[in-house]
């Protein structure tokens, strides 16, 4: 059988051990709402953006160099 120490000792060990989970589960609880608010944020600004057409590919520009080659040919 144990003595009244050992049973107040272990009493207060339980006790610190059931303090610091607490502080760790308010900090945890803390951290979800702070994500769950920069989710709620993130979905808004996704919906609230225009979709933007897509781009058309650019026209290849006409040589200058083959031109500028038949000028010299014709003179």
């Amino acid at each position: 059988m144990a003595t009244v120490k050992q049973i107040q000792y272990r009493m207060g060990q339980a006790k610190k051990k059931l303090t610091k989970l607490n502080k760790e589960v308010n900090a945890v609880k803390n951290k979800v709402k702070t994500l769950e608010s920069q989710l709620k944020k993130a979905k808004a600004a996704t919906k609230a953006k225009p979709k933007k057409a897509k781009a058309r590919p650019k026209r290849k520009a006409p040589a200058k160099k083959k031109r500028a080659a038949a000028r010299r040919k014709k003179r």
